[in-house]
Order: structure tokens, then C-alpha cells, then sequence
């Protein structure tokens, strides 16, 4: 068994603590909690070895008897699969994680930032790295991504990564399988990935790795550069509405003729999305 931090017995899961904040956040989105009869269960989280490292080190943090084995098996995605688990079994260290928000079984849709004081790159951190990624898009760019199947998780995300970054994201499931997939491309990717992955982080390596390599991107010359999109204010749409006309209105507001007629028929039919008071 690991060699286990001294200090952790005192502060396990205090999620100030940015080990602790990030370990809550992984395990929040890839872990798993389980129960059965006279309040026995277990928490358990399963990667590929090659991320044996990290929990190795959720291990050590952990001031509680766990666990970490080895399989290989025939996965519906690859012939040979070698994983590695670990299992924390201690009914007290169960109960500590799941008052923060951990909920025993299924979890994806109903998980949400805890509701105390918390670390909150280090979280977000490691929600990423249990279920984004980060790294170049096949054309050389750099991009960092979340997918999540809870509302809650992904809003945070946007609204943490607009303090962060200006850029703005507005989160909708994918038609196909009900999950968000959240974005950030070039500078705002690189800009989040770099306020995230900071120097001698908990993370995982590889990722940790493709965040750093980030940092030295530079937007080519001749790459131009998107600007924000203008959003409908209810000032607009009040006097769209009221000129009833896409060209008329395209010369009073300033926008294009395109642009007013699309919104006015999204007015008209009851199809948002709606501006904010």
C-alpha cells in the first residue's frame, strides 16, 4: 500500500485544498459509488494503467485502507484492455463524499459543483481531465473540451471559463445522445488551459503535458479572427417587432437584413433563445 500523507486524516476532502478539489472533482465525474446491504459499498474509480500514477496518489491522500488492481479484458472498444482500479471500501470515508456530492449509482445528469468552499481551477481541473480534453485539433489547433451529461457541471464550466477568458459559451444537449459538448478553441482555450494546468498541479500527466505545449501557440498571420457575436437585447426586439419589417428594421438597428428577418420569424413563431432583461 502507498505511503499515506500524513496530514490527510485531518483533512480529507476539505476542498480547499486544491489535491482535494481536484481528487473530488475526478471522482465526481468518472468515479463510482455503490451500495449494498448493512451499509457496505465501495467507491471506486477504474482508468487505463497508464494513469496508474494518479491513483497512486488518490491512494496516498486517502487516510482510509484502499486498494489498486490490474485486468486486462476485451472491451466493445478494443481487443486487449489493461485497467487499473481503485477501491476505497471505509464506510465513513463513503459518507464524507457523498454528502459533498457523490450520489450512490447512477450519477451523470444529477452531479453539481459542491455547495462549500472550494478550490475552484482545481475542481474544474479535475472534472476535465475525468471527462474533457485537451490538445490540438487535427488542423493545429489548440482546443480544450468538456463533455457532460450534467446541466449543472456544464454551466459552471461556462460561467467559470467567461470569468477566466471573456468568451462566451451557451450550453445545449446534443440531439443524439443528451449530452453538452463545450468548446473552447485558440486564444480562450489556450488562455483556460494555462489558468488551469498551472506548475506542480495534480493532474493527469499527459494532459498536463498538452496544456503546456499550448502555451507557445500563436494564431497565424493570416488566420482571422472571429468577432463576438451580437446578441438581440429586449430593446430590439420591442422595436423589430414594432417596425415589422426586416429591411426597415436592418436600417434602424443596424444589423443586417438577414438577421432581422430571421429574428422576427423566431419572435413570431414563440422560438427563442430570448434576451435578458
Amino acid at each position: 500500500m502507498a505511503e499515506q500523507d500524513p496530514s490527510a486524516a485531518a483533512r480529507f476532502m476539505d476542498l480547499t485544498d486544491p489535491r482535494y478539489a481536484y481528487m473530488f472533482g475526478f471522482l465526481q465525474a468518472d468515479g463510482h459509488l455503490s451500495q449494498q446491504s448493512r451499509q457496505r459499498g465501495c467507491l471506486a474509480l477504474e482508468l487505463n494503467a497508464r494513469d496508474i500514477d494518479l491513483l497512486r496518489e488518490f491512494q496516498r491522500l486517502t487516510p482510509h485502507n484502499s486498494s489498486i488492481t490490474e485486468r486486462n479484458r476485451a472491451t466493445n472498444f478494443a481487443p486487449a484492455s489493461h485497467t487499473a482500479t481503485w477501491s476505497l471500501y471505509n464506510r465513513e470515508a463513503r459518507a464524507i463524499v457523498n454528502h459533498l456530492g457523490i450520489p450512490y449509482g447512477r450519477k451523470s445528469k444529477t452531479i453539481a459543483p459542491p455547495r462549500v468552499d472550494f478550490s475552484r481551477r482545481d475542481y474544474i481541473r479535475g472534472v476535465i481531465d475525468a471527462d474533457g480534453s485537451v490538445g490540438y485539433t487535427g488542423k493545429g489547433f489548440p482546443f480544450l473540451s468538456l463533455t457532460t451529461a450534467s446541466t449543472a457541471i456544464g454551466a459552471y464550466l461556462c460561467h467559470y471559463a467567461k470569468k477566466v477568458t471573456g468568451a462566451e459559451r451557451t450550453i445545449k444537449r446534443n440531439a443524439r445522445d443528451g449530452v453538452y459538448n463545450i468548446l473552447y478553441t485558440n486564444e480562450p482555450a489556450v488562455e483556460l488551459a494555462s489558468h488551469l494546468y498551472y506548475e506542480d498541479c495534480l493532474a493527469l500527466e499527459r494532459k498536463k503535458a498538452s496544456a503546456g505545449s499550448m502555451i507557445t501557440w500563436i494564431r497565424p498571420a493570416n488566420m482571422p479572427r472571429m468577432t463576438p457575436r451580437r446578441r438581440w437585447t429586449l430593446a430590439e426586439d420591442l422595436k423589430l417587432l414594432d417596425i415589422g419589417d426586416a429591411a426597415a428594421a436592418a436600417a434602424e438597428l443596424g444589423r443586417t437584413e438577414s438577421g432581422c428577418r430571421q429574428r422576427l420569424t423566431r419572435l413570431r413563431t414563440g422560438c427563442g433563445p430570448w434576451p435578458r432583461n
